[in-house]
C-alpha cells in the first residue's frame, strides 16, 4: 500500500531527524547529576514526568507550534537564538561548577523534612525537559516535519502528523529508558569516567548550544 509505505517512511524520517537533536544517550548523561540524591522509585517517577513534559512539548510544538509564534509574533530564528543562549547557558554552568564545593541550593538538608526529590521537582520541566532534553533544535525540526505544504484535513496531512506523532512517542520510549538507567552506563564508566563524560557533555551541550545560537542569528541577519 502506497499509503502504509508513505507513513512508514516519514516515521523513519522523523526518528532519524529528531534523534540527533534530541540526543536521549548524551542528555542523560548530562542530566544524571540531578537524579544522584534520588532513591530508584523517586528517579523513576521524575523520569516519568520528563518524558511526559517532553512528550507535552514536542506535540504542542507538532501541532500548535506556527500558531502559537504567529500569535506572538516570534519566528523561529529567534527561537534558535534564545534557545541556544539557554543551553549555552546550562553548559557553562556545568563546565565552571566545582565538585569538591557543595552549592548551598543543590545541598538537601538531613534534618529537614525536605526530601530530595521534592527539591528536585521545580527542575524537571525547566532546565531539565526544557532546553536540555527537548530544545529549541527539536522545536525546529518539529516544525520542519509539519511544515510539508499539506492543506488540513486532507488524507495526507493527518498521514503525516500521525507518523510525525509515532516518531515523537518513539523517542520519548528513548528518553525513559536512557534517563532511568544512567547509573547502569556510569556504572560501566567508573567515578573518573563519569567525571570526564559529565564535562565533556557539559562541553558538547555548550557547543551545541552554541551552534543553535549561530544559526538563529545567521537566518536572522541572513550572511
Amino acid at each position: 500500500m502506497p499509503a502504509f509505505e508513505s507513513f512508514i517512511h516519514l516515521v523513519f524520517i522523523g526518528i532519524i531527524a529528531l534523534f540527533p537533536v534530541v540526543n536521549p544517550v548524551g542528555s542523560a548523561l548530562i542530566v544524571s547529576p540531578y537524579f544522584e540524591n534520588l532513591s530508584r522509585a523517586e528517579k523513576r517517577s521524575a523520569v516519568i514526568r520528563i518524558t511526559f513534559y517532553a512528550f507535552c512539548i514536542c506535540t504542542v510544538a507538532l501541532f500548535a507550534g506556527h500558531f502559537i509564534l504567529e500569535l506572538f509574533g516570534i519566528s523561529i530564528p529567534v527561537v534558535q537564538l534564545a534557545g541556544g543562549i539557554m543551553i549555552c547557558k546550562i553548559g557553562w554552568e556545568f563546565l565552571s561548577s566545582d565538585e569538591s564545593t557543595d552549592n548551598p541550593e543543590d545541598k538537601v538538608d538531613l534534618n529537614t523534612n525536605v526530601s530530595a526529590y521534592s527539591h528536585l521537582v521545580k527542575k524537571l520541566f525547566y532546565p531539565i525537559t526544557f532546553p536540555m532534553t527537548t530544545g529549541a533544535g527539536t522545536i525546529s525540526v518539529l516544525f520542519t516535519l509539519s511544515a510539508r505544504g499539506d492543506a488540513f484535513g486532507s488524507r495526507e496531512y493527518y498521514i503525516n502528523s500521525l507518523a510525525v506523532l509515532v516518531a515523537v512517542i518513539a523517542i520519548c520510549v528513548l528518553i525513559y529508558i536512557f534517563y532511568l538507567n544512567t547509573k547502569t552506563i556510569i556504572h560501566y564508566l567508573g567515578s573518573n569516567g563519569e567525571n570526564i563524560v559529565n564535562r565533556i557533555s557539559a562541553f558538547l551541550i555548550f557547543c551545541v548550544g552554541l551552534q543553535i545560537a549561530i544559526s538563529g542569528l545567521k537566518a536572522i541577519f541572513k550572511f
